[in-house]
């Protein structure tokens, strides 16, 4: 099984998503550090950064009005 890496932007909890995908961690760490720089001003915005195994999705780092979880 193929493991890719996600970043995920929703403006709000349970919202529409943005979503990138990338075969390697780095550029998508790059593009969550960037997402949350740009976009997390705004209380509602989440940002998740997501390894996905198949249909199976692990979030690993997730950056909410709170500040930031890692898993």
């Amino acid at each position: 099984m193929t493991t890719s890496y996600l970043v995920r932007l929703r403006f709000e909890a349970d919202g529409p998503a943005v979503e990138g995908e990338w075969a390697l961690p780095g550029p998508a760490e790059d593009r969550y550090t960037e997402w949350v720089g740009l976009y997390t001003k705004d209380p509602k915005v989440e940002v998740h950064l997501i390894e996905k195994t198949g249909a199976r999705e692990r979030v690993l780092r997730t950056w909410t009005a709170q500040g930031e979880n890692t898993l």
